[in-house]
C-alpha cells in the first residue's frame, strides 16, 4: 500500500478537526500541539515503509482522539479562566 500525499493531508486535517472538539482547554491545546509537532517532525520522511507506518499510527491515534473526545464530553470539566467568555 502506497500512502498518497492527499491521504496524509486528509489525516492531518481529521486529527486537527477531532482535536479541536475537546471541551477541555488543556486537552484541546495539547492534542493540537502534539499533532502539529508530529507532522512537522516527520515532514522530511521519504521512506515509503516508514510513511506507511506513520500513517497507520496516525489512523490509530485518530480513533483514540475520537473516543477521548466522547468521554471528555460526557464528563465536562469547568471552564478555565482563559476560556471565560467576555
Amino acid at each position: 500500500m502506497t500512502v498518497s500525499k492527499s491521504s496524509v493531508l486528509k489525516l492531518y486535517k481529521a486529527l486537527i478537526r477531532e482535536g479541536s472538539k475537546f471541551p477541555s482547554y488543556n486537552y484541546r491545546m495539547y492534542t493540537l500541539r502534539r499533532v502539529r509537532d508530529a507532522f512537522h517532525e516527520n515532514k522530511t520522511t521519504t521512506d515509503p515503509s516508514k510513511i506507511e507506518e506513520l500513517y497507520k499510527e496516525g489512523l490509530s491515534n485518530l480513533e483514540i482522539i475520537k473516543r477521548q473526545v466522547v468521554v471528555n464530553q460526557l464528563f465536562r470539566p469547568e471552564k478555565l479562566i482563559i476560556e471565560a467568555e467576555k
